[in-house]
């Protein structure tokens, strides 16, 4: 399984922790999307940013 993950909210004024992370899952620019693999570290960088980001569970073969 994938998580579809999307930066929903600007990382300008943040903690620079909160930065660092969304950075490390590859996120840039509001609005931007990328496909991780389904893991327990995934799931703690997205549990430390979940007020920033939203996430969708991807099924097999499910790429978009």
């Amino acid at each position: 399984m994938n998580l579809k993950i999307t930066l929903k909210k600007s990382t300008i004024a943040r903690k620079p922790k909160h930065i660092k992370t969304v950075e490390a899952l590859g996120l840039r620019k509001i609005g931007q999307t990328v496909i991780k693999p389904d893991n327990e570290s995934i799931r703690g960088q997205v549990f430390a940013v979940k007020h920033l980001v939203e996430v969708e569970e991807l099924k097999e073969g499910e790429n978009s």
